[in-house]
């Protein structure tokens, strides 16, 4: 058997723009894993939301949410990697995203922490089917929770996002993983807490080599797992800028690209 993992991303790739996964896919999951294969999600999603899409896939395996930050095992709840942002770089982040006036959230115990109610933040929960928490300060929540986030996320108009991303990487692409997930969310964590550091990390865990990988995204948060897998796949519907790196290119989250990917290099090996 030439692939043995396979990481999936959620948004814009396993999950469709109704943010479902179509019976289909779910079956093929299904079969590549009666078949000795490790499916897992790789997901800048928090972990309680991740977790909802692997249990109706009936996945038992080690998770990759928060961008790389947290893998978890969805039953038993088995944490196997953790980076928590540093304490002084999020005190930082979140003084100049309120400076800038920006939304900021965090993530505190697989908590949405926010300062304010708005728009962004309704839109999110939403999707990510989560509830959030209103808190008067985040560093004295932080502080009081006696923990650190494992990531903070801005949202903002798509090329506000952009503009911030190069100005942020020259200031913090040192001392944190700073990306890209959906065109409007800019999303800050630790440096070791990428998606293509934690499929290595979870490879490896299982003594399988990365040339034995397959890793299947669409945006610039999928870019390094793309280039570490074996065989990097970008979704049809993804950004062109990841597509061009991809080893292949899938069809689009709407169309069944998973689906197509599972048959080809897994079900059916070529």
């Amino acid at each position: 058997m030439k692939y043995k993992l396979v990481a999936i991303d959620l948004d814009d790739t396993l999950l469709r723009d109704d943010l479902k996964i179509s019976p289909q896919t779910i079956e093929a999951i299904q079969e590549a894993v009666k078949k000795g294969v490790t499916v897992t999600l790789a997901t800048g999603r928090m972990f309680q939301s991740a977790a909802q899409y692997a249990k109706e896939i009936q996945l038992d395996v080690p998770i990759i949410t928060y961008q790389g930050a947290l893998i978890k095992n969805v039953l038993s709840g088995e944490v196997l990697y953790e980076r928590l942002l540093p304490y002084d770089l999020t005190i930082q982040v979140i003084q100049e995203l309120r400076q800038q006036n920006k939304h900021i959230q965090i993530y505190l115990h697989d908590e949405l922490i926010v300062e304010s109610h708005n728009k962004y933040v309704e839109k999110y929960s939403k999707a990510s089917n989560v509830p959030f928490k209103k808190v008067d300060d985040l560093i004295e929540t932080m502080d009081k929770l006696q923990t650190k986030p494992l990531k903070i996320i801005t949202i903002d108009e798509p090329e506000v996002i952009k503009g911030m991303e190069k100005e942020w990487q020259k200031k913090y692409g040192d001392l944190a993983h700073v990306t890209i997930s959906k065109p409007d969310f800019l999303e800050i964590s630790h440096r070791e807490a990428s998606k293509g550091q934690a499929i290595q990390y979870l490879a490896k865990s299982k003594g399988i080599t990365m040339d034995q990988v397959i890793a299947i995204g669409d945006s610039y948060n999928d870019r390094d797992m793309i280039e570490v897998a074996g065989l990097g796949v970008a979704m049809g519907n993804g950004h062109p800028d990841i597509k061009a790196l991809a080893d292949y290119v899938t069809k689009t989250n709407n169309d069944h690209g998973v689906w197509e990917v599972l048959q080809k290099f897994v079900l059916n090996e070529e």
